[in-house]
């Protein structure tokens, strides 16, 4: 007699269990969609002798040097909210950063990387060597800012006038069907009530240049949309990005050099099962957050809704 086999919704349920284990033993926490991802990501060591900060400056520098503006940006945003930067990391992605919005014609992002320069070293100038168009730039922003009495210079050392951390909360689904509208959403816990907006980048596999769309923000909390002809297999890469006044990054989920991703699987795979989304679901709600998902079908596709509540 041929011994019984378990059946397909066994099998996938013995499946998804075997994965949460492993997670949860690795990682040493509940299965929380791309927050998994993303800390797999952090768990890579650096290059050897550099920090990852470091790295991201040089890569950023490279793609500068190659003309690729939009992705030095991006990768030096992700350098940028990157904890433990060095003062002289920092003065070299603010350099970098000033040096992509002046060439893309963007002077007040210029402005403000340039003032993030200052505050740090207000005695920097560019050597003489430099672009007369950077050198021009650079003295032109601190006349201004010194004119303006240097702003956010004075809480420089003075631990009573540090600025409060930012807090951003969000989490996404481990997996999708494909051509599935995604609808994220998130909080930020604010303080100090630097941020102006929120940006969502993304793109459809692994590799390639981020698309970036604003998302809508209001008390506290975000909201933004993944669409439908951007989710194919074998996944979708995205970020978060909170921004201040002059759209510099204050805090980000995920970033261009380590991006939240969300598997989607070919016709007929896993996540076509509604038994996927109620261990997955458990899971979360077993955490600090707790994450609602809604899976509806129509004739042109479904729609994903990830909500997030602390």
């Amino acid at each position: 007699m041929s011994p019984h086999r378990p059946g397909p919704a066994f099998r996938l349920a013995a499946r998804i269990t075997l994965v949460a284990a492993c997670h949860a033993a690795v990682l040493g926490g509940p299965l929380l969609g791309a927050d998994v991802g993303e800390r797999v990501a952090l768990a890579q060591p650096p290059s050897k002798g550099k920090s990852s900060t470091t790295t991201l400056i040089q890569r950023g520098s490279a793609l500068f040097d190659d003309q690729a503006y939009e992705e030095s940006i991006q990768t030096l945003s992700a350098a940028l909210v990157r904890p433990g930067a060095s003062e002289v990391e920092k003065i070299e992605i603010y350099r970098l950063l000033a040096y992509n919005f002046i060439i893309l014609k963007r002077p007040d992002e210029a402005d403000a990387s340039v003032r993030g320069i200052l505050v740090v070293d207000e005695s920097f100038s560019l050597p003489p060597t430099e672009s007369p168009r950077f050198r021009d730039f650079f003295a032109a922003a601190k006349r201004k800012w010194v004119e303006e009495g240097k702003p956010g210079k004075a809480s420089v050392g003075n631990a009573s006038a540090l600025e409060k951390t930012i807090k951003m909360t969000h989490t996404s689904p481990p997996e999708i069907p494909a051509g599935s509208t995604v609808k994220l959403s998130g909080t930020l816990d604010d303080p100090d009530g630097r941020v102006r907006g929120v940006q969502l980048a993304y793109r459809t596999g692994a590799s390639g240049k981020f698309l970036t769309v604003a998302a809508t923000y209001t008390l506290g909390e975000f909201r933004a949309t993944l669409p439908g002809t951007a989710v194919k297999p074998p996944l979708i890469e995205y970020y978060l990005t909170a921004t201040d006044k002059s759209g510099l990054p204050l805090i980000a989920r995920g970033d261009a050099a380590m991006p939240l991703r969300i598997v989607v699987p070919n016709e007929g795979g896993a996540a076509r099962s509604p038994f996927l989304w109620v261990p997955v679901g458990l899971t979360v709600a077993g955490g600090a957050v707790l994450a609602a998902f809604f899976l509806t079908r129509s004739k042109g596709g479904s729609t994903v809704t990830v909500g997030v509540r602390e």
